[in-house]
This record gives C-alpha cells, sequence and structure tokens, in this order.
C-alpha cells in the first residue's frame, strides 16, 4: 500500500527575510520565523487542517518545528523530532541548536536521542561552519526515504526545507508550501 507523505517547507525565517533584503547571510543561526513567516504558518494551519495526517515528522531546527506546532499543535497529533531531512548546511541558519536549548524551548517534545550537534560538522574546521558535502547531503536523502518507507504510519507530514526537498522531489518548496510525495 503507498504512503502519502505531504512535504511542507517551513515558513519564512528571520533568515530568509534578511537575505531577500540584502543578499548577504547575517549569521543568524538556527534562524526562527519571522513575522511573515507566522502568518504564513496560521494561513499553512488552515490549509492543512482537514488533511488526513498519523504523524508529523519536524527537523529540530527551530523554524521548522514552529511551522510544525503552528500547523499542526492544535491537532493533537504525534509528533518525533528527526535530524536526517535537516537542511543542507550551506549558511549560518543551517546550524542548530543543542538539543538541551531545544529541549528547554519546546519542553513537550523529546528531543533526547538527538546527537549533540546534530548538524554537520567538519573535522578540524575553524570558523562558524563548513559546507556540508554535496554526497553527504545525498545520503541523507536516501536514508531518508529509507526512514519514511519504513514508518508504520500510512499519512505522514514532514516539515522541513528547501534545498533538502528540492534533492528528494526535484522542485523547490516556496515557504509554507505544501507538496504530496507517494512512496
Amino acid at each position: 500500500m503507498a504512503k502519502t507523505i505531504h512535504l511542507i517547507r517551513h515558513g519564512q525565517s528571520t533568515f530568509n527575510a534578511h537575505m531577500s533584503l540584502t543578499g548577504e547571510d547575517p549569521m543568524t543561526f538556527d534562524a526562527p520565523l519571522s513575522p511573515k513567516g507566522e502568518q504564513q504558518v496560521k494561513a499553512l494551519s488552515r490549509e492543512v487542517a482537514a488533511l488526513p495526517v498519523d504523524l508529523v515528522v519536524s527537523t529540530p531546527f527551530t523554524r521548522a518545528i514552529q511551522t510544525s506546532i503552528g500547523a499542526f499543535g492544535a491537532r493533537g497529533l504525534p509528533m518525533v523530532i528527526e535530524p536526517l531531512h535537516r537542511e543542507h548546511l550551506a549558511a549560518s541558519c543551517d546550524v542548530g541548536s543543542s538539543p538541551l536549548r531545544l529541549a528547554e524551548a519546546f519542553p513537550e517534545l523529546d528531543f533526547g536521542h538527538l546527537a549533540d550537534p546534530w548538524w554537520y560538522v567538519k573535522a578540524g574546521h575553524h570558523g562558524p561552519f563548513a559546507e556540508e558535502p554535496h554526497d553527504e547531503l545525498m545520503q541523507r536523502v536516501n536514508r531518508f526515504r529509507g526512514w519514511l518507507a519504513s514508518r508504520p504510519e500510512r499519512r505522514i507530514a514532514v516539515v522541513g526545507h528547501g534545498t533538502f526537498f528540492y534533492m528528494l522531489i526535484g522542485r523547490f518548496l516556496n515557504n509554507a508550501e505544501v507538496a504530496k510525495l507517494e512512496l
């Protein structure tokens, strides 16, 4: 039996807002939603209100968690935090927060299974971050596809990120856009 996966890109983050105005990385680690992103998530919650979903899967990035809670939190659905589909680390916003800080910010969710750090880190690199190699990203894309296929749920909402979803489905999603994937 096929699985229906609803891929949802997070609402606009403060990083996205700054980049769209200046084209420069503001060095904002684990960027939260911007005010526009919060409005996008409100609209998204209405859009997905009747969407049949058995499980919500979010990356550990704050903007994705905020989008997941804003869009699905009122429905009381089980929510899993999974770093496999985190964004390709290529900018400051793709450096995450520690599991301890996330647990303090979102006490209703479980972060105990996350490594620290759970995002890409290049051994021996001495800058604020190192870009994740493309081959490592593609390995994660394939592992995530297998992870989704192994889940017992048939209807899954996955809240994640633009570049990762592009590598998964070959299409770039706008902030708070939903795309359907059949597995």
